[in-house]
């Protein structure tokens, strides 16, 4: 019989800790557009995957599948370098795992990063996406069962999941730094595969500027958890219903990459700013 959630947490917590030199001020999950920032870390200690109880493995090419502990401008962290999808098999405990280890650990902040397909005609490609708000449309919610009240309250509010204060600093950063970035709303979907001209004409009508298959587990999680949380979407492709193309996963990925050190440089200095 597997053991309940808070204790699974609780040992994969003891796991890390045996490596950090200090405990977490900050958590990042490093999804698509920042890889880069696990380069960056001072002093890492690392710890792959397999080698954490209870822990998956990703299998998304890009991502590394490990964690990473050390200072970032002199703020402690942890690193996720790797996340979990939904679309991969894996089920809502283990997407979002990291999120209640980092909470367990003692981080007050999570920092999330992806890729999406942007809906919204004033946005191109390889601009950033500062979240302020999202739409679950991945038909299920990782707090659904029975509630422990050790990770979290019953019911929590979701009126302003993305905290305001670090969204903020993040605009006044990307100002400085001349990042072309913009607020939006992001959808979550279930994938794997893409949308129709249909589905982007309703995702865009319900409010929507960006589309992924990622990102709102955790962030209903970190809420859950009480953790303040920023979370930045690179948009990869256009998904525009009237002139709606094959998508090219080369070339989403080498948009990607290009805007990478832009969303590295970004969360770097807001987790400096801590």
């Amino acid at each position: 019989m597997q053991k309940p959630l808070f204790d699974r947490v609780q040992e994969v917590a003891a796991a890390i800790r045996k490596i950090a030199p200090a405990p977490p001020k900050a958590a990042v999950v490093l999804g698509t557009g920042l890889g880069g920032l696990a380069k960056q870390i001072e002093n890492p200690k690392d710890l792959p995957y397999d080698k954490i109880p209870h822990f998956p493995t990703s299998t998304v090419q890009s991502h590394t599948g490990r964690v990473v502990c050390g200072t970032l401008g002199g703020t402690p962290l942890v690193a996720f370098d790797g996340r979990f999808h939904l679309y991969e098999g894996w089920n809502l405990e283990q997407v979002t795992l990291p999120v209640r280890v980092a909470k367990a650990l003692g981080a007050e902040a999570l920092f999330l990063s992806g890729a999406s397909g942007g809906m919204n005609p004033a946005h191109k490609k390889g601009d950033l996406i500062l979240l302020d708000d999202h739409i679950n449309l991945m038909g299920v919610n990782p707090l659904v069962g029975s509630n422990d009240d050790r990770l979290g309250p019953r019911f929590p509010d979701m009126c302003a999941p993305y905290d305001k204060k670090l969204l903020a600093r993040a605009e006044a950063i990307c100002k400085e730094e001349k990042i072309s970035a913009h607020r939006g709303v992001y959808v979550g979907v279930l994938g794997p595969n893409l949308e129709t001209r249909a589905e982007y004409r309703m995702l865009r009508t319900m409010g929507a500027d960006i589309v992924g298959m990622s990102t709102v587990p955790e962030a209903i999680v970190a809420v859950h958890a009480g953790l303040r949380l920023f979370a930045a979407s690179i948009v990869t492709d256009l998904c525009f219903p009237d002139s709606l193309e094959p998508a090219n996963i080369t070339e989403i990925i080498k948009v990607a990459n290009a805007a990478e050190p832009k969303l590295t440089k970004l969360v770097a200095k807001l987790i400096g700013s801590l």
